[in-house]
């Protein structure tokens, strides 16, 4: 399994779930597009995907799950974390 110096940030409400990863190199932005890849065929919904700048050359990618009734976005989250080697997520 990977270390990588993503970070992580998680947030969920009822039927709406939301992971935001935040990356620094062209490497890291590829690791987290191909987990993305794998790991949403977990979810019958289409996530929304995002990106954009955060601060000092920094940049993230957000997936989100809208009409979540079953949750099944969390496994989806649960493989990416796992994929990418992420210890901690906030």
């Amino acid at each position: 399994m990977p270390t990588c110096s993503i970070f992580a940030d998680h947030k969920s409400e009822e039927r709406y779930c939301k992971l935001s990863l935040v990356y620094s190199t062209e490497d890291e932005r590829q690791m987290i597009e191909t987990a993305i890849e794998t790991s949403t065929p977990l979810c019958s919904i289409e996530p929304n995907i995002y990106g954009g700048d955060v601060t000092n050359g920094k940049k993230m990618i957000t997936i989100e799950y809208h009409d979540d009734c079953d949750r099944e976005g969390g496994k989806v989250f649960d493989q990416i974390i796992s994929q990418l080697g992420i210890q901690e997520c906030h």
